[in-house]
């Protein structure tokens, strides 16, 4: 039998986090039917925002990567707060959106940092359909922010 999800979080020698608390008007996860829907994650950790600023202008791609990891693990928080890891069926769609200086394209490659936690976590039920966009601006002057949807029994 294979480890569940928190026990893949440890060997990988991470540690899923407290629940990120809403920065405005929504919820940090809503259920509807078998899917959960997580709200944009911020890299947020202890309640502030690990970086700023635009990557490839002063935010390092490497950096923002890890930072992207950081925004996966919280929304993992948000759907364990909801409905228990052990309950993750499949993530069925990631939208990164990376805060890019002008000129910067790498965001599919920032955006890996999430992706490739949730493989790592969830093996093939982590494999999944996505977007990675490039944006202007993003709350809290964030370098990365990512929302999921994930089905669960």
């Amino acid at each position: 039998m294979s480890a569940g999800p928190h026990a893949k979080l440890a060997e990988l020698g991470l540690k899923l986090p407290e629940l990120v608390p809403p920065v405005a008007s929504y919820v940090p996860a809503v259920q509807s039917g078998q899917h959960v829907y997580v709200s944009g994650q911020l890299p947020m950790a202890e309640g502030k925002l690990l970086a700023t600023g635009k990557v490839g202008a002063g935010v390092s791609a490497e950096q923002a990567k890890q930072l992207a990891q950081r925004c996966a693990l919280n929304a993992l928080a948000a759907v364990d707060s909801l409905v228990g890891l052990e309950n993750v069926v499949k993530i069925v769609k990631l939208t990164g959106f990376v805060a890019s200086a002008p000129g910067f394209t790498g965001q599919p490659a920032i955006v890996n940092g999430a992706s490739d936690l949730f493989g790592a976590v969830f093996g093939e039920a982590g494999r999944h359909a996505r977007s990675a966009v490039g944006v202007a601006e993003l709350p809290l002057d964030a370098p990365v922010e990512i929302e999921v949807i994930v089905e669960v029994s």
